[in-house]
This record gives C-alpha cells, sequence and structure tokens, in this order.
C-alpha cells in the first residue's frame, strides 16, 4: 500500500469500482467455464480441457499422428458412460484449444541430443556437436535428385 500513498486510515476514500470484462474477457470466460464441466456426474479429478490437453501432451511428447491421437481418444469414449465425453478426433479437439491462443512451434533437434535447431541455428543441416545429419537420409523410394 505505500506505493500508493495509502494506508488503512484513508483506503476507504478510495471507492472500489469494478468493470465488466470486456466481450474477449467474457468469450475467454465462458470458455473456460464450458471447459471445467466434469467429464461425469461426480467426477471430481478430471475436467474436459484437462483430458485434451493430457492427450495433446501425450501426442506431442511420442510423437504420435492425428490418427494416432484418434484412436486414443476413441478408446476413451468406448469406456465413458454416456455423460460428457472428450471431443471424437483430433480435429474437433484442435478446434476447441484454438480459441485459448495456445499456439506452439516446432523446434528440430539433433537426435543425439546435442542441440537445438532455433534462433542462429535454424538453418543448420548438421549437428555442430556430433555431426549428424538434421535430417532422415532417403530411404529409395521415389526418385533421386540432382543424379
Amino acid at each position: 500500500m505505500d506505493a500508493m500513498k495509502m494506508n488503512q486510515s484513508n483506503v476507504s476514500q478510495y471507492p472500489i469500482v469494478e468493470e465488466e470484462p470486456n466481450a474477449d474477457a467474457t468469450r475467454f470466460f465462458n470458455m473456460l467455464k464450458d471447459f471445467d464441466e466434469p467429464l461425469w456426474d461426480g467426477c471430481t479429478n478430471h475436467n474436459k480441457l484437462l483430458v485434451v490437453a493430457q492427450v495433446f501432451t501425450i501426442k506431442s511428447d511420442h510423437r504420435l499422428s492425428e490418427a494416432g491421437y484418434d484412436k486414443i481418444i476413441e478408446w476413451a469414449r468406448s469406456i465413458l458412460s454416456e455423460g460428457k465425453k472428450p471431443k471424437e478426433n483430433f480435429y474437433v479437439a484442435k478446434s476447441m484449444m484454438k480459441p485459448l491462443g495456445l499456439g506452439y512451434q516446432k523446434i528440430d533437434m539433433c537426435p543425439n541430443f546435442c542441440m537445438l535447431y532455433y534462433l542462429k541455428n535454424v538453418e543448420l543441416t548438421e549437428c555442430m556437436t556430433c555431426g549428424h545429419s538434421r535430417y532422415k537420409p532417403r530411404s529409395g523410394r521415389g526418385k533421386t535428385r540432382g543424379i
């Protein structure tokens, strides 16, 4: 309170003014309220947002395809009762998360975990530490170029 030159005796002189949130904030808070719904009546440790975020994390950590994500969700939906099940597939879940503004940036990394291809190293094609190629060699399928 010292930074505002206020103390206990003069606090009552300044009325507290509450403002209504703007349209974007209202939309955001309503969305969070929707996400906060439990998956079923009586469920206290999982909600829609938590489930989608956890499965997105699993997808990312284990480099799953969208089809892999969809299979996990399909399985989860099959074992849950007819309550508020997680979204049907990756596309629907991604569209649900988009308004939160949680983007991501994919950053390549040396397969030996030596370095990230980021910022000043974004254009490199091999690791500065171990010399490993940034990209996997082609397996021979398709046409070879430059010969």
